[in-house]
């Protein structure tokens, strides 16, 4: 099934410039959005039925992967902060840091479950973005042909 997500790569790459917002705006790095969708695999669901075809994330490894996410958040936290911080307050930048380091820090992402959940509605949303960028190509019935074969 290889060959059909091939087929997309350009389109992809357009998404991905045109979904960099929403990631942006979401409690995702560009660093975790990177290992959510290495850990996502796109699927077709109904792809014979041309009314009901639809794109869809499969996310079901996305757990495996919660630990590394909370590495990278870790990891950029200790350099300074998170890109989400504002850099206002007392706490901020070094301090935080700190507290994070010796697990006093508070965890204002959400607990991995939470996290998961967010994750798998960005990685759908991104899915339809990608299905309707197609559609607008007048590429989905190829890929759609592609996928069945």
């Amino acid at each position: 099934m290889s060959e059909w997500t091939d087929s997309i790569v350009g389109d992809r790459m357009t998404v991905d410039r045109e979904f960099n917002d929403r990631v942006t705006a979401s409690e995702f790095s560009n660093q975790e959005w990177g290992l959510i969708m290495t850990a996502t695999e796109l699927d077709i669901e109904n792809a014979d039925n041309p009314e009901t075809a639809r794109l869809i994330a499969d996310t079901e490894n996305l757990s495996q992967i919660m630990p590394e996410l909370d590495t990278v958040q870790s990891q950029m936290s200790q350099m300074g902060g998170s890109p989400r911080d504002t850099g206002g307050g007392s706490g901020g930048g070094v301090v935080e840091s700190i507290k994070g380091v010796l697990g006093l820090g508070s965890n204002d992402n959400g607990s991995d479950e939470e996290r998961l959940e967010a994750a798998e509605r960005l990685a759908q949303a991104y899915a339809d973005e990608l299905q309707s960028h197609l559609e607008a190509a007048g590429k989905w019935k190829q890929v759609r042909v592609a996928y069945q074969e």
